[in-house]
């Protein structure tokens, strides 16, 4: 089995998806798009891709969990955290 064949551990995989989604978000920012439209379009595309995956009923609660998580700074990254390699 080749290394491209073998997924990457779970935490390996979200630390490259952040990794790539923050660079996305940095290249958009320099091309003119405002944070908020760069924000309000991610959150569109996860949402729709996570209803087609887990059904609207799942993604809601989920959703309806997230008040409470933003408060307790669940969402909240430092510079040097969003930033490092």
């Amino acid at each position: 089995m080749s290394q491209e064949d073998t997924p990457l551990p779970e935490d390996e995989q979200k630390q490259l998806a952040l990794q790539i989604i923050l660079e996305a978000w940095e290249d958009a920012l320099s091309q003119g798009v405002s944070a908020e439209m760069v924000a309000s379009s991610a959150i569109f595309a996860a949402l729709t891709d996570m209803i087609e995956h887990y059904g609207e009923e799942p993604v809601a609660e989920m959703v309806a969990e997230w008040p409470d998580r933003i408060r307790n700074s669940e969402f909240t990254l430092s510079q040097d955290e969003q930033f490092s390699s």
